[in-house]
């Protein structure tokens, strides 16, 4: 399997879950804004929408969207336990969870990279964001990771979304359990692995 990645971007959650649950893929590099992966291809042909991540399987077929190919790694290694099983209760929790990283976080934290945000839309931005994470904050209350006790897919894409908040001196110190939380995931083998395959950190 090929999986199309940026550095640092949202495609860092499928890498960690293909690391954590011991899948064995080839990291392509795309060039973002030129549509190019390392290789000079165009990366139109592989996505359609154009942005990353997407998987592409043995066989060429491609999946797209980052809950999607976190869920569907999980599941090719179901002895990780990154996913609950078929039928139960949690695995609905640990989707929601998915949704919340995708729709509510992602989203929101995502379009402080727009540089066209004016100084009074990054305001209103911020203030959207800072609900989220009050949000979240709550959620993590009592918790290790955000579907329960245990490492899962939806944690790889939570924390990959909140590393931004980096990026963007967000800072973080009203929110406490979110703080544990990022150093709990930050230090685990398979996200420190991935964070030096893709060059942000030594």
């Amino acid at each position: 399997m090929k999986l199309f990645y940026s550095p640092g971007a949202c495609s860092m959650a499928p890498h960690i879950v293909a690391r954590e649950a011991g899948i064995p893929v080839d990291l392509v590099k795309v060039d973002i804004p030129n549509k190019k992966t390392e290789d000079g291809g165009d990366f139109w042909q592989i996505n359609p929408k154009g942005y990353v991540p997407a998987l592409q399987l043995d066989d060429g077929r491609v999946l797209t969207e980052v809950g999607v190919i976190c869920q569907y790694l999980a599941d090719q290694a179901p002895a990780s336990k990154l996913v609950p099983p078929f039928g139960a209760f949690e695995r609905y929790e640990q989707m929601a969870a998915l949704n919340f990283a995708s729709t509510e976080v992602h989203k929101q934290i995502g379009a402080l990279f727009n540089p066209r945000l004016t100084p009074e839309m990054k305001e209103v931005q911020l203030a959207t964001i800072a609900r989220r994470l009050d949000s979240l904050e709550k959620m993590l209350a009592g918790k290790d990771f955000i579907a329960g006790n245990s490492f899962s897919a939806a944690d790889a894409y939570l924390f990959t979304v909140l590393n931004w908040t980096n990026v963007h001196k967000i800072d973080m110190s009203k929110w406490p359990n979110i703080q544990a939380y990022m150093r709990r995931v930050g230090t685990r083998p398979k996200v420190q692995e991935t964070l030096k395959a893709e060059g942000l950190v030594k």
